[in-house]
């Protein structure tokens, strides 16, 4: 839906596909003038929404996937139980305090979960997004970040961590690599994010 959108958004048909029309069209939109920008701000968030499909954080998990994931909040078996398959629960419990966010019972880890096509998470970030496009809305219905707002937040992200200046650096797999580092923390997916790099490498602005 948010990748419909973005056509919309950008004046192209809104077909839900990704193709060099909405490459052109989309950059422009979000204000992205360098080719090489282009290219690695949509392989990321390919990647990382699963070709356009999630734009709202997951957090559907089992005890085990607890465990794995988020063991600092779940350091045993039975509070891992206590807790599976209750998302809402989940969030509040491992962004409660954190980034901005209130205590588990204010429900902020819930409502400041991931959203976008880069996953804006924390009320900070949700505070300093609404600043930078100058709507409040951001906060009240927080739905509009995995919406609307899905790819301006990612330029958000990519503006906050300095990345495009790692972007025109060139399209090699060193800076695919670079730039999942910052991203992702690690380089989960490296061999995803390189294919679609290549494959976006040449549609034209």
């Amino acid at each position: 839906m948010s990748l419909r959108i973005l056509q919309q958004l950008s004046g192209v048909a809104p077909d839900g596909v990704f193709g060099k029309n909405t490459f052109k069209a989309g950059a422009v939109y979000l204000g992205i003038t360098n080719h090489a920008c282009a290219v690695h701000f949509f392989a990321q968030t390919a990647h990382e929404s699963g070709m356009f499909k999630r734009f709202t954080e997951n957090l559907n998990y089992s005890a085990v996937g607890l465990r794995r994931t988020f063991g600092k909040y779940f350091p045993t078996d039975e509070l891992a139980e206590e807790y599976s398959r209750q998302p809402e629960r989940i969030a509040n419990r491992v962004y409660a305090n954190r980034m901005g966010n209130g205590s588990f019972e204010s429900g902020d880890g819930w409502k400041f979960r991931g959203r976008g096509a880069i996953q804006l998470t924390g009320k900070d970030n949700y505070q300093a997004f609404a600043k930078s496009i100058n709507d409040p809305k951001v906060l009240t219905d927080t739905s509009v970040v995995a919406g609307k707002y899905s790819f301006t937040s990612a330029h958000f992200y990519f503006e906050e961590h300095h990345l495009w200046r790692t972007c025109k650096l060139g399209l090699s797999e060193e800076i695919v690599k670079a730039i999942t580092r910052r991203i992702n923390g690690g380089l989960h997916g490296i061999e995803d994010r390189i294919r679609l790099t290549n494959k976006y490498s040449v549609y034209q602005l």
